[in-house]
């Protein structure tokens, strides 16, 4: 087995997909969660500035969503042919859409405009989206993509408290229960509901 270390904050966020993916491949890692004081000493170190970070025999590799990728390839939590794995890759993308459109409205420094902007989308941007989302799971029986689990149900399932937190939405799985299906598919697997289970708890 390859040396492994996964570098990330103490938080579940971008990172967890690919700490549950590497627990579901059987993969023992070094799971080195850096605190934010150590950051501005260990960012130079890493390809892009930035964390996730796996490292690989002394190769470090970086973007949550290659990684996940990468891992599922591995792993085989992948489509079939090229057209199968466009769609786990398109829905994985309307993903991080969801996560980048609430970012803009979390990590808005002035708080005023920031109470607007969360009453504006939640009106009129999130509950779209929210839908289509609720919809593609109920389609895919539970999962992301293709009916069947792949790595775009671990990158869900991963960052889903990261989800809430960012919706500002602490109730999203009564909301919508067919998201907890698919997180619910991901920790019927033994190797990751073990990782799970023993993991730091962390509020998102």
């Amino acid at each position: 087995m390859p040396n492994v270390v996964f570098y990330y904050f103490p938080v579940k966020a971008l990172g967890e997909p690919g700490r549950m993916l590497l627990a579901y491949g059987g993969q023992e890692f070094d799971d080195r969660r850096i605190p934010m004081e150590q950051w501005p000493e260990f960012k130079p170190s890493t390809p892009f500035g930035q964390m996730p970070v796996l490292e690989i025999d002394g190769k470090k590799y970086a973007q949550s969503t290659a990684i996940a990728r990468y891992l599922g390839r591995k792993y085989g939590l992948v489509g079939k042919d090229i057209e199968e794995d466009f769609e786990i890759d398109q829905n994985a993308e309307f993903l991080n859409d969801i996560r980048a459109k609430a970012a803009t409205v979390q990590y808005e420094a002035d708080e005023a405009l920031k109470a607007k902007k969360h009453a504006d989308f939640s009106a009129n941007v999130y509950p779209a989206l929210l839908t289509k989302l609720d919809e593609i799971i109920k389609k895919n029986k539970g999962h992301i993509a293709l009916g069947k689990l792949t790595w775009a149900d671990f990158v869900f399932a991963g960052m889903f408290d990261y989800l809430k937190v960012m919706l500002q939405t602490p109730d999203l799985e009564q909301k919508y229960p067919s998201f907890k299906q698919v997180i619910d598919n991901v920790l019927a697997n033994p190797k990751v509901k073990a990782y799970v289970d023993k993991a730091p708890e962390t509020t998102f």
